[in-house]
């Protein structure tokens, strides 16, 4: 499976985006695609994920603030990000069956 994620960039506090990731290759069915980040200094930590059926799972950080869906037609997820914070700055990668892509920059600063 190959992952591109895209729609990263620069933001100030409060403001949003949108994240998307589109899955290439051997997808299969039933699978769970997934967002995670990692902050300068830090280890990679989970954001949130989906399953194929539309349940969803958060991170405490995140809950309230982020949506993730996806379009199983397009094998496409999403991350809606609102009310960004500062400590949301990191590299944003996709996951899914054991394939990450190649992470995309959300800056959040004034």
């Amino acid at each position: 499976v190959q992952l591109q994620a895209s729609g990263g960039g620069s933001v100030q506090p409060g403001g949003s985006l949108r994240l998307s990731c589109a899955a290439f290759g051997s997808i299969g069915s039933n699978n769970i695609m997934a967002w995670h980040r990692q902050a300068p200094g830090k280890q990679r930590e989970f954001v949130a994920s989906v399953t194929a059926s539309g349940s969803t799972v958060y991170a405490d950080s995140v809950k309230g603030r982020f949506t993730i869906s996806r379009e199983n037609a397009k094998n496409t997820v999403y991350l809606e990000m609102n009310s960004l914070k500062p400590e949301d700055t990191a590299v944003y990668y996709c996951y899914m069956r054991s394939s990450w892509g190649q992470g995309t920059q959300v800056t959040v600063s004034s």
